[in-house]
């Protein structure tokens, strides 16, 4: 059933009857410090679903009322499955049941319960054709699957007992899982805790992205720094998905465009390649939903492999097509320095789009048979674009209604402008991407003809909302909004512009009646020659549609997200207010109506049920149900016992037994033994010089200069003791942020190992950051710094899951921390910085030469410079704080502005955690405001107000 994600009848696997054990009680023995051995001859096994329901019936486990669909396993019958699997879908040898073995055997055991809501979720959709949505998105920062899935199944306890059984515990199972390498940072887990968000909700949907083989890469830190690595999260193997090789589409590059006959036209020739399916289920939290993360692989057909020259000897050219084609879903983003970078990107990104909306389109097909109707499409379909990554959605939509299905122009533009939502996630930019028209032109020929016609759409949008009249006000509009950048106009709007109007050709023509005399003459030839210039100039074209041949020309997606998109919404309060104001200002002018803010949410099911199972304890205690779980407004009864001594006391507790875990994991992980008493100071995000890990660090080295210049007495008087800990991946040829990186392991090398300081100043920096990562320090954190410059973090998502484990932030008034400030209360948020309408002004004042740095970040400088953190020349990244201009100087991020006033909020939270009364209190209103925070909350707000899409709970 090609309908479906996956389709029981047409599975050539076997089913086991869960609960098999109850026949054959011996089916497999341990012995007591070995491995198992199996009995291969006892297995019972089945072969449909239906006969594992009857046996089920017969042997009493289900009643006629019942159905294996409401079947709740138990801990024998799991332990069985597990046993079928490591012994019939075997990755490993079959003689041993060691860990990497029981990760396996128990992932595919949970999978098939997920296959079967899986499968009824889909089946009913289609049964009521009902409208669905469907995420597109270059990343999905999973984490690991094992623990979530079964919390959600409410199977964690099941599970647990069944692997102790069968003697592993179900932590070091779960750890024996590597994270799906599918993105890097905040875009792709948002993604994820919207999928689980969408699920949880009963919300239709889907997800789509790319099946990346490598991931961005796997980061270790050695002397030199950041060294870069290929990901091999595959290399044993993905349990949670399936390979739908009945799932396929074409995808083409290059070639021509042709006309045919009426106008039609034809992409051939070129490179072919086919999107193959790789399907992921997702599980809802206490629900039967299961919705699909469809991931997209790439390949060529057997026919593409030459034969010939592979026999001739010339190996290379036999396998061009297919390594061509594999190597687009190699790496998430490509290195895009050399042209070979940059078309390989866009390959990537319009992979993604094509083969997505050939898919949805074959079920939207499907779903409505001989009663077809495209104008209902809309009706039935929502696509949101995650980023400008996806915008070719916007052209692949068209093309496929035009040229494929054989709509008119008219009707494909009007569709896909109801069809298609876009959000913005960044106001960098060189984050709002521009692609090389030459670039495109070659790549995908097609394309680049409906985008001009799309620009033509909106230069005459732009042309009858503003007119002709005030040329230097059209020119300004067209410069800002325009698709095509440094491009001429159209023909057809070049000669609405020159055009003279009728009123300026009879002012030429005639003269004021008393300014002439009766008598009718001739004009002279010099009259005629000065006339002839007159309308010349009447009918000059403006300078706004002449091209700079010096600059290249370039397609702006995000002014194609807008322009084809029927909403664009933000994803913090501030972030919407600087899209509307700032980074689409013309656009919201015209269009006030498709601008809206989202502010991004976590899945409190993830990132404080499962990952801190201690804190989930007393907060269900305390606000008297699991209810907030998935209704987060019931955290803010924490509220009025934020004062209790005794949860006070619970509170602290559950917090220093996560503290000592992150202890022993950064032993581990680094060498490096911090005490648990301590603070525990973190950031953790990707390396960017907007983030100011710079500013952080600088901090450090203030504190640990300072510390130096002291005596021990005066040291513990004036300082807590602190543990900053540091993780993130800086860009592989992003130069500064991995000469930061650098700079932290220097500064913690020697910090570490100064017997002066010993625990009283500690700084580790976490090697290859991640979800599973992220679950371990999360928990344990005190302090989490979100300390970017001022209006340039469009939201951030890791300082709600800060909050929500009652890890207490310093950071400036940008992004998410606008309004995470606002619901846990300033008294329990520090803050520093400048604002962001400030921020202009202040570049301004350096670019004059009016900026005098502050004498502590003068002597920090000083300090980094006279080599105490090694020989290392940090000239370089010292240089890039100063200057009043250049490119990679003056300070662009405002370190050293903003340097003063967050030394000075250090030392506030010194004086805060001294009393522990009042940290406490602190941190159970963190917890207790982040009620906001929940993706559920923001997917009902995608759902209702621009998907438009209702939930489908299942019978």
């Amino acid at each position: 059933m090609a309908s479906l994600p996956f389709s029981a009848t047409s599975f050539h696997s076997t089913f086991i009857c869960f609960n098999y054990k109850a026949r054959n009680p011996n089916l497999f023995f341990l012995k007591k410090g070995s491995s198992f051995t199996f009995s291969r001859r006892k297995f019972i096994i089945k072969s449909v679903a239906s006969d594992q329901r009857q046996d089920l019936k017969e042997e009493g486990q289900i009643t006629e009322e019942a159905s294996l669909d409401t079947f709740v396993p138990d801990s024998a019958s799991i332990a069985s499955s597990i046993k079928y699997h490591s012994e019939f879908t075997p990755s490993f040898a079959p003689d041993h049941f060691e860990l990497p073995k029981a990760f396996k055997a128990t992932a595919e055991s949970v999978r098939d319960s997920l296959i079967i809501n899986w499968n009824a979720t889909y089946a009913y959709y289609e049964k009521i054709n009902v409208k669905q949505a469907y995420y597109l998105s270059m990343e999905y920062l999973q984490g690991r699957a094992l623990l979530n899935a079964i919390g959600n199944l409410e199977l964690t306890g099941a599970y647990a007992e069944a692997l102790k059984k069968l003697g592993h515990n179900l932590e070091d199972v779960a750890r024996e899982e590597p994270d799906a390498a599918l993105g890097n940072g905040g875009l792709g887990r948002l993604a994820s805790c919207f999928l689980d968000s969408l699920a949880t909700l009963n919300y239709p949907a889907w997800g789509y992205g790319l099946r990346y083989k490598y991931g961005l890469f796997k980061q270790y830190i050695t002397k030199d720094g950041q060294e870069e690595v290929a990901e091999n999260w595959l290399e044993m193997g993905n349990p949670w998905e399936i390979v739908r090789n009945d799932v396929s589409y074409p995808v083409k590059f290059y070639g021509e465009v042709i006309s045919g006959p009426e106008g039609i036209k034809e992409w051939v020739g070129g490179e072919d390649i086919t999107a193959v399916a790789y399907d992921v289920p997702i599980p809802g939290y206490k629900t039967k939903t299961t919705i699909n993360l469809r991931l997209w692989s790439t390949k060529v057909a057997p026919e593409k492999f030459d034969l010939s020259a592979f026999n001739a000897g010339d190996h290379a050219k036999a396998y061009s097509a297919m390594n061509n084609a594999e190597k687009i879903c190699y790496i998430l983003y490509p290195g895009d320095e050399s042209l070979e970078g940059k078309t390989l990107r866009l390959k990537q990104q319009y992979t993604l789009c094509s083969a997505s909306l050939q898919d949805i389109i074959a079920r939207y097909e499907r779903r409505l048979g001989e009663f077809l109707n495209w104008e209902i499409f809309p009706e039935k379909v929502a696509v949101q674009m995650n980023d400008t990554h996806p915008t070719l959605c916007i052209p692949e939509l068209i093309r496929i209604l035009i040229d494929v299905k054989g709509l008119s122009w008219e009707q494909a533009w009007n569709i896909t402008q109801r069809t298609v939502a876009y959000t913005n996630h960044t106001v960098l930019p060189e984050a709002l991407e521009k692609w090389s028209l030459e670039l495109m032109e070659k790549l995908l020929p097609r394309h680049v003809e409906i985008i001009k016609m799309i620009d033509e759409e909106l230069v005459q949008t732009i042309i009858d909302e503003y007119g002709t009249e005030d040329l230097d006000l059209l020119q300004e509009k067209l410069k800002q909004m325009r698709i095509l950048d440094n491009i001429e106009l159209p023909e057809s709007v070049v000669e609405m512009i020159a055009k003279p109007e009728k009123s300026s050709v009879e002012a030429i023509e005639s003269t004021e009646e008393d300014d002439v005399s009766d008598e009718e003459t001739e004009p002279t030839a010099e009259e005629d020659e000065l006339e002839e210039e007159e309308i010349e100039e009447k009918n000059e074209v403006p300078p706004i549609i002449e091209p700079y041949p010096k600059l290249p020309k370039l397609v702006r997606m995000a002014n194609l997200c807008v322009a084809g998109g029927y909403a664009v919404n933000g994803v913090a309060e501030i972030h919407s207010e600087i899209v509307k104001n700032e980074v689409f200002n013309d656009f919201y002018e015209m269009w006030p109506e498709k601008f809206q803010n989202k502010t991004n949410g976590v899945t409190p099911r993830r990132w404080i049920r499962f990952c801190n199972p201690d804190l989930s304890k007393i907060i269900t205690k305390w606000t008297g149900s699991e209810d907030w779980v998935v209704n987060t407004e019931k955290l803010l009864t924490l509220r009025k016992f934020a004062d209790n001594e005794d949860l006070q006391s619970e509170w602290r507790e559950a917090k220093q037994r996560n503290k000592v875990k992150v202890a022993s994991f950064l032993r581990e992980k680094t060498g490096y033994i911090v005490n648990p008493d301590a603070m525990f100071d973190v950031q953790v995000k990707r390396i960017h010089e907007y983030k100011r890990q710079l500013l952080n660090i600088m901090g450090i080295v203030y504190r640990y200069k300072k510390m130096k210049e002291m005596s021990h007495e005066e040291r513990k008087a004036s300082f807590a003791p602190r543990v900053c800990i540091f993780g993130g991946k800086a860009f592989a040829t992003y130069v500064q942020a991995k000469r930061i990186v650098k700079f932290i392991t220097d500064v913690g090398a020697t910090v570490n190992h100064d017997p002066e300081i010993g625990d009283l100043l500690k700084v580790v920096f976490v090697p290859d950051y991640n979800v599973s990562v992220a679950e371990m320090l999360i928990p344990g954190s005190e302090l989490s710094q979100h300390i970017s410059t001022a209006g340039m973090e469009a939201s951030g998502t890791s300082n709600m899951k800060f909050a929500m484990n009652g890890c207490i932030l310093i950071g400036t008034l940008d992004g998410a921390n606008v309004e995470i400030r606002q619901e846990v209360g300033e008294d329990n948020f520090f803050l520093f910085g400048a604002e962001a309408h400030e921020i202009a002004g202040l570049r301004k004042e350096r670019a004059e030469g009016k900026f005098v740095p502050d004498p502590r970040f003068e002597e920090v400088k000083s300090y980094v410079r006279s080599g105490v953190f090694g020989p290392y020349n940090y000239e370089e990244l010292m240089g890039s704080l100063e200057g009043n201009e250049g490119y990679g100087r003056a300070d662009y991020f405002l370190v050293g502005k903003d340097f003063p006033s967050y030394i000075e909020c250090q030392d506030k939270v010194d004086e805060a955690y001294r009393d522990q009364k009042r940290w406490t209190k602190m941190s159970i209103l963190n917890t207790a405001g982040s009620y906001k925070f929940s993706s559920d909350r923001t997917i009902h707000e995608y759902a209702r107000d621009i998907w438009r899409i209702d939930p489908v709970v299942l019978p």
